[in-house]
């Protein structure tokens, strides 16, 4: 798995990955849900098939609960955690950013990818497991958020949390892709504005040996 990114914030490292996010070592797996919970679509299908027919019964079972209520299983924005099941890890959320795909969601994309990421730390922090939390960039696969918008946005969002004035009660987040064009647009990204973004650079001192 090849790193492209290592920055240092206030409280945790974020680490940009070219990979699988199952094969990530972690404490916490976060994955990209939609409203239905239903794990149906891109990587959320492959985490739901990795952990097993146990977890899609426990996301059933959140949805029903939430139907009773007259509520959607998991709102645009909003996150539940469950059991991992088979998956190797302490902790599974799941967290339902934009669909871009649907105009109302388009429309209003920035906000509801930042909510979204809000309500994942707030997921993290009920678990009280500080650790190593693994995600794959939400709402850059099969919900469509534009990739160059996307990677700033992302960038702004996840390196202010974790350099912001409130520890969020991680070591570190790794953001794991092997999705060619958010790369692209990632790179292009982080060498026009890497200056402008919380934190520092520890790219180069990874690269050389001098940080692990």
């Amino acid at each position: 798995m090849d790193t492209l990114i290592v920055r240092d914030c206030k409280h945790a490292q974020l680490r940009i990955l070219i990979g699988d996010v199952l094969k990530t070592e972690c404490d916490i797996l976060v994955t990209g849900a939609n409203n239905r919970l239903s794990g149906r679509e891109g990587i959320d299908a492959k985490i739901h098939k990795a952990a097993g027919e146990e977890l899609r019964e426990a996301c059933a079972q959140i949805a029903r609960g939430q139907r009773a209520l007259n509520l959607q299983p998991c709102s645009v924005g909003s996150a539940v955690s469950t059991s991992p099941f088979n998956l190797p890890v302490q902790h599974l959320i799941h967290v339902v950013g934009p669909d871009c795909r649907r105009p109302n969601q388009d429309l209003n994309r920035r906000e509801l990818l930042e909510t979204a990421y809000n309500s994942m730390f707030e997921q993290i922090a009920s678990s009280k497991i500080r650790g190593v939390v693994a995600l794959a960039p939400l709402s850059m696969d099969v919900f469509s958020y534009p990739h160059r918008e996307g990677a700033r946005k992302t960038m702004e969002i996840l390196l202010g949390i974790l350099d912001g004035e409130e520890d969020p009660g991680i070591e570190r987040l790794l953001l794991v892709t092997d999705n060619s064009n958010f790369i692209n647009n990632m790179k292009t990204v982080y060498r026009e504005t890497e200056d402008q973004f919380p934190g520092s650079d520890l790219t180069r001192a990874f690269r050389r040996g001098l940080i692990q």
